[in-house]
């Protein structure tokens, strides 16, 4: 009978501390780990002046015609060349407009045995050419694929020389005007660094060239193939408020 009362009383106390731990216990504070803040794509924009430089390779096709009549033949004057750009761009959504001006420094040289006199050495040397050019292209983001087109400009120098020692007989030079086509694609490396690879075509008129210590003179025609790659700074918003 003891027994029995002291289990009794015992179920008893029980009984009543509960309520109490159980509200202890739901009091407890509940940790929550954050969630890792969302990364947030950086969004390139291409607009804004910028200038650069460039270089790579180019062959000039060259045709002449003696007296603009007879063929003399055709020869590819190659080599290297070197410049610069300066230009201004302007992206609205995807698209991007710009307009650009180029300066090269090249050293295309070639030459071929005169179909019309055996005896002579025709060459031609394209020391310098020149680009102005509108441009539109289409962005993806840190990637820009753009079309270009407009005038050019081609520095020329003209020999005849002597096949027997290759004495010179003749010499004279040109500036000729033509038209321009492209097509290139660019990178942003960082908000101010882009690089890219170009390529164009220059579509030059016909030059009639006198040779004043021989006697006539040519008619050349000349297209121009351009391959460069380029590295361009853009300059900050700010620059040319």
């Amino acid at each position: 009978m003891k027994n029995l009362l002291i289990l009794t009383a015992s179920i008893g106390a029980l009984s009543a501390a509960a309520p109490a731990f159980g509200a202890d216990f739901a009091a407890q504070p509940v940790n929550i780990k954050a969630p890792p803040p969302a990364i947030v794509a950086t969004i390139n924009d291409w607009t804004g002046y910028y200038i650069g430089l460039n270089g790579g390779w180019g062959s000039s096709h060259n045709c002449w015609d003696f007296n603009g009549v007879t063929p003399e033949g055709c020869h590819n004057s190659t080599g290297g060349t070197i410049g610069g750009q300066i230009g201004y761009r302007w992206q609205i959504f995807n698209t991007v407009y710009g307009i650009e001006g180029q300066g090269n420094w090249a050293d295309f040289s070639g030459s071929n045995v005169s179909t019309a006199f055996p005896a002579d050495i025709i060459g031609t040397k394209t020391d310098a050419f020149g680009l102005l050019t509108g441009h539109i292209g289409y962005a993806f983001n840190a990637v820009l694929l753009y079309a270009k087109g407009g005038a050019a400009v081609t520095s020329n120098t003209y020999r005849i020389n002597s096949v027997v020692n290759g004495a010179e007989i003749a010499r004279n030079n040109d500036v000729r005007w033509g038209g321009a086509l492209g097509a290139g694609i660019e990178v942003s490396l960082t908000p101010s660094w882009s690089a890219g690879v170009e390529y164009d075509h220059l579509f030059m008129q016909g030059s009639n060239v006198s040779f004043p210590t021989a006697v006539g003179g040519d008619r050349v025609h000349q297209d121009v193939d351009l391959i460069t790659a380029r590295l361009n700074y853009k300059f900050s918003p700010a620059f040319g408020r």
